[in-house]
């Protein structure tokens, strides 16, 4: 949300490109426990700084929607894409994600305008670039972003569904918001209306030493509250934090594919072993 990351901003060390401390990322897709097609997709890159300076680290998180292997083909797009355009793209690292998000949305258009079957597909997209000690997002959909600091959980993206327009206009409390049985109806997607309304930060938020970064699809936050979240995911390595969170959500049903992906700030090395992925890891040094 807005309102957090301005604030912050105003309290960063103006010198926010200094040395940026180690950072850790994992990633874990699972189809849950009814489900047998994944049609989430995620990847966490690391690019070159020699062949991209200034590009950092990335990790999206995808949830496609559509008939027929339409929302896998959606949210696999989008990530290969993203991964593919945002760090050879010109400009601040923010307006880099927007032109690989306007990139992914043509490409799924695309696909679905030559095949029939994917007619109507789409996905929702949450990213974050971390370059330095400077975060970047952005985000179109109901998969959520979150930051760990100081022992709290904060929401940094909105849903982008029809109860929260509801919550907004004042007809429904965010609680009430979180058990309604149209509360995964989206009102945003990527790749489902020719113009994309995506929410980008035009300005990045200091990140602190100790500071953790959750990603996650529907399948994740529908069933693990975001303090159940805060607890799985500190004090422990990116990869444990991964596998506790879908392990509880298989748990409480797992009636969605469930997809997190975890970045963490001072934190020597990326725990990437072990994950048992279903979709796909990638963390690149």
């Amino acid at each position: 949300m807005r309102w957090f990351w301005k604030r912050h901003k105003e309290e960063a060390n103006p010198a926010g490109t200094a040395s940026p401390e180690p950072v850790a990322g994992s990633v874990l897709s699972d189809p849950g426990c009814h489900r047998e097609l994944n049609e989430d997709s995620a990847r966490i890159v690391r690019t070159e700084e020699s062949q991209h300076p200034g590009r950092g680290l990335l990790a999206v998180v995808a949830d496609g929607m559509g008939g027929h292997h339409a929302g896998e083909v959606a949210s696999q797009t989008a990530v290969e894409t993203i991964a593919a355009e945002y760090p050879r793209a010109r400009g601040t690292p923010g307006q880099a994600l927007e032109k690989a998000f306007h990139k992914a949305h043509e490409a799924i258009g695309k696909l679905a305008a030559h095949s029939p079957e994917m007619s109507g597909m789409g996905t929702t997209c949450t990213a974050l670039a971390l370059v330095g000690a400077e975060l970047w997002a952005a985000h179109i959909g109901d998969s959520r972003l979150y930051l760990i600091r100081g022992g709290r959980i904060y929401q940094l993206s909105e849903d982008h569904t029809q109860c929260m327009e509801m919550v907004r206009r004042g007809l429904l409390t965010l609680e009430e918001a979180r058990h309604h049985e149209d509360r995964n109806v989206l009102v945003r997607a990527m790749g489902t209306r020719p113009e994309l309304d995506l929410m980008l930060w035009t300005e990045p938020m200091t990140v602190k030493p100790g500071d953790a970064f959750v990603l996650c699809s529907d399948g994740l936050h529908d069933l693990v509250a975001a303090e159940e979240i805060r607890e799985l995911a500190q004090g422990v390595s990116t990869g444990d934090a991964c596998r506790q969170l879908v392990r509880m959500a298989r748990e409480r049903g797992g009636y969605d594919n469930i997809t997190v992906a975890v970045v963490a700030i001072g934190t020597p090395s990326a725990d990437a072993a072990g994950l048992g992925v279903t979709r796909e890891i990638e963390v690149k040094q």
